[in-house]
């Protein structure tokens, strides 16, 4: 461990006005797994994309075992043994596991060894600890099994540096362990892991070393036994942030905004039955699989239920549309915020006021320019949206800024009922605290609000009552007075002890 396998010195990269990367250095030595952790927009992914050749520094270099080297593109980060994983695993669907593995291999010749390569696939995977069917298409696979797909290719390629760039945002916790299964069996294989995650506890698990980017500046390097949750929050934000989950018990709730009773989707989710009251945040909480997401859709009419009753304000209401869901003051934020939460290519403006265009349109149909961006400025201040300007594309935002502007969106909507599906994914520790905060404010000013969340500790701290969920049936309604890890994961796992 004492010769770096790769080395970043002095790297620099701008981009227009911001500048993403400043001056980083970074060792990284064989058989060891190194956490790099940051705010969105510290500069991670700019220095993910240099390490694998996607783009180049500005100034500074890369030296790979003490020589300097140009990674000029992609193949040739492959070529010298540097791979990354993502959040999203990169398989092709309709080919199988052993395709998938051996996919980027050029050395095959022009006909397949299919014996060989099937034989060579089941002894990568079998290396790493994991049972896949060789043979199978990829496409029947779990995330985590594809994740494990990802690294057996990247094994097939020689890789001395993989990057695992939050590979764990959409696992479950068999699935995350699965997966470090793998990590640590690499690591004993004396591979270089940079690991990069929002998910503090799994980069404690993890992580040997830990280095903290913050505004595009290497802030510090430490081994893991010289640093605390504290210090590293501190150095990720540049503060303290003592109440990271401040609790709100204790609130004084208005009058019930939404009624549901016996709410029921076929083979989904069955009986749910809670009130919603003006300024209450009502938690949702379960383990995969509890179909937490499933009832906030049937509320905003994107999977309408089958049967069961909606009163908003008292009076029976059918809601089998978004639409309708928005004339009758519900809004819902996706917990994919990509794919179905913002139109990534537009700009800010353009998101924040997509909802609710009509109220921007002239007499002739035509769109109100500068009323549309007096109320994105508005937003933009209000949310502190970080962005060079309002026309900037949304896909070009930090995770945390995206969020902020889906926030915005269905705010200009003026919603009496805010349904927030997983609300602070994917973001960073600052940011966090900063939607916490206008959540907070929201309820506070008399929204109502259901909150689903798959982090315990944050779904305790933000909620008055707490939903628990678990395969579609409803465990039990928990009062703050009994706000305990203990009583809701019991609940969550089966032991149905009623309302608390």
């Amino acid at each position: 461990m004492n010769e770096p396998v790769l080395e970043v010195q002095n790297v620099s990269k701008r981009f227009d006005m911001t500048q993403a990367l400043d001056d980083v250095s970074l060792k990284l030595f064989p058989g060891q797994i190194h956490a790099l952790v940051g705010e969105n927009g510290a500069g991670k992914s700019t220095l993910i994309k240099i390490l694998t050749g996607v783009q180049q520094a500005d100034q500074g270099g890369l030296l790979l075992s003490g020589n300097l080297t140009k990674i000029e593109n992609a193949q040739k980060a492959q070529t010298y043994g540097i791979a990354a994983i993502y959040q999203e695993p990169m398989v092709f669907p309709d080919l199988d596991v052993a395709e998938n593995i051996f996919i980027s291999h050029k050395d095959r010749g022009f006909f397949v060894r299919w014996d060989q390569m099937y034989s060579e696939a089941k002894i990568i995977l079998e290396n790493l600890g994991v049972n896949i069917d060789v043979r199978a298409t990829s496409s029947g696979l779990t995330l985590a099994a594809q994740q494990s797909v990802e690294i057996a290719k990247a094994i097939s390629l020689n890789v001395k540096v993989l990057i695992m760039d939050e590979p764990t945002a959409s696992l479950s916790n068999h699935e995350v362990n699965q997966l470090f299964r793998v990590a640590r069996n690499l690591k004993e294989k004396n591979v270089a892991i940079l690991f990069i995650s929002h998910r503090l506890d799994e980069v404690f698990e993890i992580a040997d070393t830990l280095t903290v980017l913050r505004d595009g500046q290497h802030i510090s390097t430490n081994p893991l036994s010289k640093v605390t949750k504290e210090s590293l929050i501190k150095e990720m934000v540049g503060r303290e942030v003592n109440e990271f989950y401040s609790t709100r018990k204790g609130k004084k709730l208005g009058k019930s905004v939404l009624s549901v009773k016996k709410l029921s989707k076929e083979l989904i989710f069955d009986g749910i039955e809670f009130e919603l009251n003006q300024g209450e945040i009502l938690g949702f909480a379960g383990l995969v699989g509890s179909r937490r997401t499933d009832v906030g859709l049937a509320l905003f009419g994107i999977n309408p239920v089958d049967s069961g009753t909606i009163e908003i304000d008292k009076k029976p209401v059918i809601i089998d549309s978004p639409q309708q869901a928005q004339k009758l003051g519900v809004a819902y934020l996706s917990e994919d915020r990509r794919q179905l939460g913002l139109a990534m290519p537009m700009a800010i403006t353009t998101n924040i006021t997509l909802p609710s265009l009509k109220k921007y349109l002239g007499k002739l149909g035509i769109i109100n320019r500068s009323e549309e961006k007096k109320s994105a400025s508005e937003f933009k201040n209000r949310l502190q949206i970080k962005t060079p300007s309002l026309l900037h594309e949304v896909g070009k935002l930090s995770g945390g800024n995206q969020q902020k502007v889906m926030l915005s969106k269905w705010l200009n909507t003026h919603p009496k009922i805010f349904i927030l599906d997983e609300p602070t994914r994917g973001i960073d520790v600052g940011t966090k605290v900063e939607v916490h905060t206008i959540i907070k404010k929201l309820a506070d000013e008399g929204m109502a609000i259901i909150f689903i969340s798959s982090d315990l500790p944050e779904v305790i701290a933000m909620s008055d009552r707490i939903l628990v969920m678990r395969e579609g049936r409803q465990m039990g309604i928990v009062e703050s007075n009994n706000f305990t890890q203990e009583t809701i994961m019991s609940l969550a796992m089966g032991e149905n002890i009623g309302d608390s």
